[in-house]
């Protein structure tokens, strides 16, 4: 079968544009590369794999689930459906933190950062990528997930720490100057997209009746596991800022907190902070 034969099975079967992106991934081009080349023969291990991929998407799975990756600022890394598919909106979570990481301690710092509920391991790694000075800890209480993220840390070559453990628990007397977290915060009855609700973890998505559950575990012990000067960095659903806002002032003492919005003007990141 030729590129273009195999184009033409795929969007018999789902969205042209998922169909190109399909094969190109495949064939290690650029989607507008595969024009230029209509005539190849696509590898019979390849072509099946194809097959397979097209059928998982016409079934309703993510395409990021079906290719097996996203990118995420600029870097590629393994997704499956042990974790959530990053969103642009955690890049935005990521960029704010490494600008509030230079307003707090001016200098490029050796800090100690913890990625609470890792996941994939996007955000931790990314900031490590970014900043290599910071000794960095991804944490997720699902083995699958850090199987995920171990193998992007392998991938991208950057040195972390991989923990096991639920939110702060497991972590001993260890201190950070660092939490970042986009944990999950949905409420257990909101209603989210189908192939949302059907395709990924939802150990990743619910955060119990008022989806709080997660923000409140974090902040009740943060104090014990945070050092003098330190900054929390959460992403946030669009209507929780009062409530979390709430609960850091309860567990936590001489704090500025500030709500930043994201491209499309929703309140989607919270950043707690202390500088001494």
């Amino acid at each position: 079968m030729t590129v273009e034969e195999a184009l033409c099975y795929g969007k018999e079967k789902i969205h042209s544009d998922f169909a190109k992106l399909l094969l190109s991934d495949l064939l290690g081009k650029n989607p507008l590369e595969l024009y230029l080349c209509l005539d190849d023969i696509v590898p019979e291990v390849l072509l099946v794999q194809y097959k397979k991929e097209v059928d998982a998407l016409q079934e309703g799975t993510p395409i990021q689930y079906a290719i097996g990756h996203v990118n995420f600022f600029g870097k590629k890394f393994y997704v499956n459906k042990n974790v959530l598919i990053p969103r642009f909106e955690t890049e935005e979570l990521v960029e704010k933190t490494l600008d509030y990481v230079k307003q707090i301690w001016e200098e490029a710092p050796s800090l100690q950062v913890l990625d609470l509920g890792c996941g994939s391991g996007v955000i931790g790694l990314t900031l490590k990528d970014k900043m290599p000075t910071l000794a960095v800890t991804l944490l997720d209480i699902s083995k699958e997930a850090l199987e995920v993220a171990k193998k992007n840390k392998e991938a991208l070559g950057l040195s972390v720490r991989l923990v096991q453990g639920d939110m702060l628990e497991n972590l001993g007397d260890e201190k950070y100057d660092v939490l970042i977290s986009n944990p999950p915060y949905l409420k257990e009855d909101e209603e989210i997209e189908d192939i949302v609700k059907k395709n990924e973890p939802h150990i990743a998505l619910y955060g119990g009746k008022d989806g709080l559950y997660y923000y409140r575990k974090i902040l009740e012990k943060a104090k014990e596991h945070l050092n003098d000067s330190f900054l929390i960095a959460f992403e946030i659903g669009c209507n929780q800022k009062d409530a979390i806002t709430q609960l850091a002032q309860t567990y936590l003492e001489g704090i500025q907190i500030e709500c930043l919005k994201d491209l499309q003007g929703r309140e989607r990141m919270l950043f707690i902070f202390r500088k001494m």
